[in-house]
């Protein structure tokens, strides 16, 4: 063979090896990097109900008149939403969340906003519940100017007036249950705000239930607030696939 001939062999042999070497490279480039997650069969639910147990404290009627603003929106009384439950004592605005168990698993923050509004001169809903660092939107859909005025004890209390029409944002960046929530014009509108770092957390409705679904098997502690009537905690242990039924009762206080 000759020189030539040996140097062209030797030149297309070291462009073969770079052309597979560039296809390796790439087909490992193209694997993916993380593990797929699970398909979401291979958890658990927590469920139940939060009851008042006793007499129904009969509930304070809301005196609007120092603003006619707010008094003409209403034809009939406005009662405060401080305890609420009917005739079978399911009870509402009770924060229901897991205390205890997750360790250290960490979660991604909803991309939609929590939004609560005055409408009425009334906040709607009377108890929200959100993620850490999720967007709180606050709407005004009233005529009028309220002030909102968060008073949280582990994150940074604001203050800001809000004209007829218009949304204030803001965002919450640590864990926290029962922020009261006030408007400095309007004493009587109040509600409650509660931050998790979380998924698992629900308040109740007219019917006093809770649902706490696709949660990772395991022991959890299980805790239930209400503003007036304190907090109350279960552990429960719930296994793969499984579901389990929790009841919160609370004793009403009425006349004492």
């Amino acid at each position: 063979m000759s020189q030539r001939a040996e140097k062209a062999g030797v030149v297309m042999k070291r462009n073969y090896l770079i052309v597979v070497i560039a296809l390796a490279i790439a087909v490992v480039g193209a694997a993916p990097t993380s593990t797929p997650a699970k398909s979401g069969t291979d958890t658990a639910a927590v469920k139940g109900t939060v009851k008042l147990e006793g007499a129904l404290p009969t509930p304070a009627r809301i005196n609007m008149s120092s603003d006619p603003a707010c008094a003409r929106q209403h034809s009939t009384a406005v009662l405060a939403e401080e305890i609420v439950a009917d005739k079978n004592g399911d009870l509402q605005n009770v924060v229901v969340f897991v205390a205890e168990g997750l360790a250290d698993r960490t979660f991604e923050v909803p991309a939609q906003p929590a939004v609560i509004e005055q409408k009425g001169c009334v906040y709607q809903p009377h108890v929200l519940a959100f993620r850490v660092n999720q967007k709180l939107q606050v709407l005004n859909n009233d005529a009028c100017t309220h002030n909102i005025h968060p008073q949280p004890a582990n994150n940074r209390e604001w203050n800001k007036a809000q004209v007829a029409g218009s949304t204030v944002e803001e965002t919450f960046p640590r864990e926290e249950v029962g922020i009261p929530l006030k408007c400095n014009v309007h004493p009587w509108m109040r509600a409650y705000l509660a931050v998790f770092k979380h998924p698992y957390f629900a308040v109740t409705g007219k019917d006093g239930s809770f649902d706490l679904s696709n949660l990772p098997p395991g022991t959890y502690t299980i805790s239930a607030w209400h503003e007036k009537l304190g907090t109350a905690t279960q552990k429960i242990t719930v296994g793969s696939n499984e579901t389990k039924t929790l009841q919160f009762v609370f004793k009403s206080r009425a006349g004492s």
